[in-house]
C-alpha cells in the first residue's frame, strides 16, 4: 500500500484514523468537499505525527489513493460514492460509516434498506471490494495521546480484503483485528455504536470493545 485516502477525513473519525496511521508510517491523504479545509486538517495532523506524511485534497483526488476509507456522515455517503464509483473501481474501500441519528433520548440507529451502511456502499461500488471496520473505535480516543486496547471486527465478502484491512488496523498500537465474517453482518456492529455512545454519555467515558476468549492475538491471515 502506497497511500491511504480518507474520504470525509476532516471529521473526528477520519482525523483520528489519519493521525494514528500517519504515526504508524503510512502516507495519508485527507479528503473533504473543501480542498482548503482538507489541507488545514492535514497540517494539524502533521503537527501531531512528526515525520508523518499527510496531505489534504478534495474528495475526488483523495479517492485516487491505493486504499480508501469512507468516514463521511451516513447522509452524505450515497451521493458521494455514486459520484466516485468509477474512480474507486478495483480498489479496496473501508467503510467506517455509522447510520445514526439523535433524539431527546440519545443516539438511534437508522434503518438502512441494504442492511448496513457497508452493504449500501458495496451496492454503490459494485467494482470495489468493500470491507467494514473501525465503526466502534472511539474517535476521541484515536485523537488523544493515550493508549488503545480495542478489538476491530472486520466484515467483508473477500477473505483477502478482510485480512488486508485487519493488518492495517494492527498497525495502530493497541488495536487487534477480529475476522467477523461476511458483510451481511456489518449492520449488527454498526448498530452497536449507538449503544456505546449511550454508555459513554452516561458514564462520561469513551468506551471501546474487547472480545473475550480470543487469546493474545488475532486470527492469522
Amino acid at each position: 500500500m502506497d497511500t491511504l485516502g480518507i474520504l470525509g477525513g476532516t471529521g473526528p473519525q477520519g482525523r483520528g484514523l489519519g493521525l494514528r496511521l500517519a504515526r504508524a508510517g503510512l502516507a495519508v491523504v485527507i479528503g473533504s468537499r473543501d480542498r482548503e479545509r482538507a489541507r488545514q486538517a492535514a497540517a494539524k495532523l502533521r503537527a501531531g505525527a512528526p515525520g508523518g506524511e499527510v496531505r489534504g485534497e478534495a474528495n475526488r483526488d483523495c479517492a485516487r489513493a491505493d486504499v480508501v476509507v469512507v468516514a463521511v456522515p451516513y447522509a452524505a455517503q450515497a451521493p458521494l460514492l455514486a459520484d466516485l464509483a468509477a474512480t474507486l473501481a478495483g480498489k479496496l474501500v473501508v467503510s467506517c460509516v455509522n447510520p445514526l441519528t439523535f433524539d431527546d433520548l440519545g443516539p438511534v440507529p437508522v434503518e438502512v434498506g441494504d442492511g448496513s451502511a457497508a452493504e449500501e456502499a458495496q451496492r454503490l461500488l459494485p467494482h470495489s471490494r468493500v470491507v467494514s471496520a473501525f465503526t466502534a473505535v472511539s474517535a476521541r480516543r484515536l485523537l488523544a495521546d493515550g493508549p488503545l486496547a480495542d478489538d476491530v471486527p472486520v466484515f467483508g465478502d473477500d477473505d483477502g480484503a478482510r485480512a488486508q484491512v485487519g493488518k492495517l488496523a494492527e498497525r495502530i498500537p493497541g488495536l487487534r483485528w477480529v475476522d467477523a465474517g461476511p458483510l451481511r453482518l456489518a449492520g449488527c456492529w454498526e448498530r452497536l455504536t449507538a449503544v456505546l455512545l449511550s454508555i459513554n454519555a452516561r458514564y462520561h467515558i469513551h468506551a471501546g470493545v474487547r472480545i473475550d476468549g480470543l487469546g493474545s492475538g488475532s486470527r492469522d491471515a
